[in-house]
């Protein structure tokens, strides 16, 4: 199982930045792909999943109306609209995968991507 991710870097408060996570070697045709976040000295959070089963999608609390998840099966890629960026989202962003329930906790993803930094100045 691959999940490369590109995009992320460096953008002024209230700025926009994309996401995208290619995904290749899953098995099953029903997972969960998630975005998780890390910020320096706090937990990973989960912050939007998608079902590729039914196109499900949820969002954690803090991205909910900023962030939109996005899924384009015929490249097999999951993308991640970032808008109205605010300095606390400040982390490294993970792309994972696993075949469990929507947005499950960050310990519950079986695969992983290396990580993207998104930086958001004030």
């Amino acid at each position: 199982v691959q999940l490369v991710e590109s995009g992320g870097g460096l953008v002024q408060a209230g700025g926009s930045l994309r996401l995208s996570c290619a995904v290749s070697g899953l098995v099953h045709d029903d997972y969960v792909i998630g975005w998780v976040r890390q910020a320096p000295g706090k937990e990973r959070e989960t912050v939007s999943c998608i079902s590729s089963r039914d196109d499900r999608t949820r969002y954690a609390d803090s991205v909910k109306g900023r962030f939109t998840i996005s899924s384009d099966n015929a490249k097999n890629t999951v993308s991640l609209q970032m808008t109205s960026l605010k300095p606390e989202d400040t982390a490294v962003y993970y792309c994972a995968a696993e075949y469990g329930v929507l947005c499950a906790p960050p310990s519950e993803y079986d695969y992983w991507g290396q990580g993207s930094q998104v930086t958001v100045s004030s």
